[in-house]
């Protein structure tokens, strides 16, 4: 059951939100200097964390309920990581590090649209199963 469609989004939006947070900056601070997530603890802590839910997932895929639950619970950490970065780049540049956006503030829009995809996956895999006991 790993081989599934969801393990594979489930994969990619762990990759996304681990490995492409530390190399893609999410701005410009008023020097012109890059900022990357792994220089800030919240950020790092945030997308890590998104990470280790969406591998933790990937391991439940006997218990499918959990592994949706754990999907949403992803999609909202993504969502308050996307807050996160819209406050930061509508505050006035005098007031917070960042002046200009960056590439990396579409991880958590990216990383959400694969956590979706996922939880669709499972979803049909939970009606199969579903549609299947029924038979019997």
């Amino acid at each position: 059951m790993i081989q599934r469609i969801q393990t594979i989004y489930l994969l990619l939006a762990a990759g996304v939100s681990g490995g492409l947070s530390m190399l893609l900056p999410f701005g410009l601070d008023e020097k012109g200097l890059e900022l990357f997530a792994k220089e800030v603890p919240f950020l790092i802590g945030l997308f890590m964390s998104s990470a280790a839910l969406s591998l933790i997932a990937i391991f439940l895929f006997k218990n499918r309920q959990l592994q949706f639950v754990l999907g949403r619970v992803n999609i909202i950490l993504n969502f308050i990581l996307l807050g996160v970065f819209v406050y930061w780049s509508l505050t006035v540049s005098g007031e917070t590090l960042v002046s200009e956006k960056g590439i990396g503030m579409l991880i958590p829009i990216i990383s959400i649209v694969l956590l979706v995809m996922a939880n669709k996956a499972i979803k049909k895999d939970e009606s199969l199963v579903k549609s299947v006991d029924r038979l019997r």
